[in-house]
């Protein structure tokens, strides 16, 4: 279920989605119209993002990859959160309701990839690592016209960014939010409000609730234990302010853990490294 801040708005107009700094709204119509409308399999665009921006809840004839050359953004589906931060990306699959909503200023690349021209694709919303390879193709896509036959040279891109996308590594970047409305509610507070001391009492008296009960209520809801939703909530919480140049230390401190050490080894334990070697990689 979609927060309240994100829920019952309006779909956007053509310049609320395409906005792209320095465009006309005759040109930003012109882009969208073309999304919808291209025969072409691969349509690329680029696009900046002000701080805190939120694109409200819509969807696509398409699916979409977006990724984040710079600066951490958040896809918002029913189904769950999806952070992205720098050098990731988000596949979100064509026909799903979703809202992006950005933490500080964001720059992407994505593609528009139309439904059935490549084969292998999840079918559902999910974080990916860019490789080196995608990386370098959407960043040459996004300058190519889209007028150029097969057997060009932006043709030939076109076509190995579709043999490469279902290549794309997931990343474990996603958070599931529950349907039923009280415990969703506790949920959106707590991703606002993220402490890593909140127990399964605490929780399991807010909902009126034996232990046990509500143990089994949130891992039917969400696929996870408490105790792993509620890391995955912190290092959302964390990941904007890291890759911002924010110290380990004072986002640790911050987030109401322990020690750095302590932070450090949560963040390992999801991501594969700790947060310094983690966003160095991620940037190229």
């Amino acid at each position: 279920m979609l927060p309240p801040k994100y829920i019952r708005r309006p779909a956007p107009k053509p310049d609320q989605i395409m906005q792209t700094a320095g465009e006309q709204p005759h040109e930003r119509t012109r882009r969208w119209m073309m999304l919808e409308e291209s025969d072409r399999q691969i349509v690329p665009y680029t696009n900046e993002y002000g701080r805190g921006y939120l694109v409200p809840q819509h969807h696509h004839s398409r699916g979409q990859l977006i990724y984040a050359q710079t600066g951490v953004f958040m896809m918002i589906t029913e189904q769950g959160h999806w952070m992205v931060p720098p050098d990731h990306a988000v596949w979100v699959p064509a026909q799903v309701e979703h809202a992006m909503h950005s933490h500080g200023p964001v720059s992407i690349r994505a593609i528009y990839v139309k439904a059935g021209s490549v084969p292998n694709l999840p079918a559902s919303s999910r974080v990916v690592g860019m490789t080196d390879l995608m990386r370098s193709l959407i960043e040459e896509a996004v300058t190519l016209s889209l007028d150029s036959p097969p057997e060009s040279r932006a043709g030939l891109i076109m076509a190995l960014i579709r043999e490469e996308l279902p290549r794309l590594p997931e990343k474990p970047l996603g958070l599931t939010m529950p349907a039923e409305p009280r415990l969703s509610a506790l949920c959106q507070d707590f991703m606002e409000h993220p402490s890593p001391h909140a127990t399964i009492d605490d929780w399991a008296d807010a909902m009126a609730m034996s232990r046990r009960a509500f143990t089994r209520a949130f891992r039917r809801e969400t696929g996870l234990s408490l105790s792993a939703w509620r890391q995955q909530a912190c290092l959302f919480a964390a990941l904007p302010r890291l890759a911002a140049g924010e110290a380990v230390t004072s986002v640790a401190i911050d987030l109401g853990y322990d020690s750095v050490a302590a932070f450090t080894t949560m963040f390992r334990r999801i991501l594969g490294a700790p947060p310094s070697r983690y966003l160095s990689e991620s940037v190229p």
